[in-house]
């Protein structure tokens, strides 16, 4: 006796749309993957840089930063200080606070105390501690002219004078600090407050045997 075969059913074409991601693994290895997004300070400045289609020669000459300090700020083994950080900015036409960390459309922000990341300065090459560290105050903010930073001064003897677009505003938490603003010194004490244009060359540190707390408001214009 003659033994029936069921006819089989056509194969279907298998397509993108309406697959089921989860138990098909052809599908899913020839998704399009996402690039993972920057993590560090050095990894967005790249990115951003290379967004504009700029390499690091271009970006030297809108900064005044040389290129080998460029391409340590990306590699992460240089810390720039706040001023270059503006410079870096401008030259990219992005909001300096985007290199601290990425600002989503947000109204407001609140940072709870134990939230707080410290960012601390080196010197280039060494782990030596180049004079302060900071903590941004409104890094998720989005869309903000003010960067508000909590800084911590400490004792050094490097003399490194910024020049830079934008106002700074500080006020003297704890000890004692010093301010240069152009060929001027100033000396302010705990409750005292400096407001001065970032286009004069300018420079603060702990004055001392420190540490020195201060309060600092930069404004930049916005873009």
């Amino acid at each position: 006796m003659e033994k029936k075969t069921k006819p089989k059913s056509p194969k279907r074409a298998r397509t993108p749309e309406g697959h089921d991601y989860l138990t098909d693994p052809s599908i899913v290895s020839s998704a399009p993957k996402k690039e993972p997004s920057p993590k560090t300070l050095g990894q967005r400045v790249a990115a951003i840089r290379k967004e504009k289609g700029l390499s690091l020669e271009d970006l030297a000459s809108r900064t005044g930063i040389d290129v080998q300090t460029l391409s340590r700020i990306e590699k992460n083994q240089y810390t720039p200080p706040l001023g270059e950080l503006i410079r870096l900015g401008k030259a990219l036409e992005t909001k300096m606070g985007v290199f601290i960390a990425p600002s989503p459309p947000s109204p407001y922000t609140v940072v709870r105390a134990h939230e707080r990341k410290k960012v601390a300065r080196f010197a280039s090459g060494t782990k030596k501690r180049h004079g302060y560290e900071y903590e941004s105050l409104a890094a998720e903010k989005g869309d903000r002219a003010m960067e508000p930073f909590l800084v911590t001064l400490h004792p050094t003897d490097v003399l490194e004078m910024s020049t830079h677009d934008g106002q700074e505003f500080i006020y003297v938490l704890e000890g004692s600090m010093e301010a240069r603003i152009g060929d001027k010194v100033e000396i302010l004490e705990a409750g005292d407050a400096i407001y001065y244009d970032s286009t004069e060359p300018h420079l603060v540190r702990c004055h001392g045997e420190g540490p020195t707390k201060i309060l600092a408001v930069l404004y930049t214009e916005s873009r």
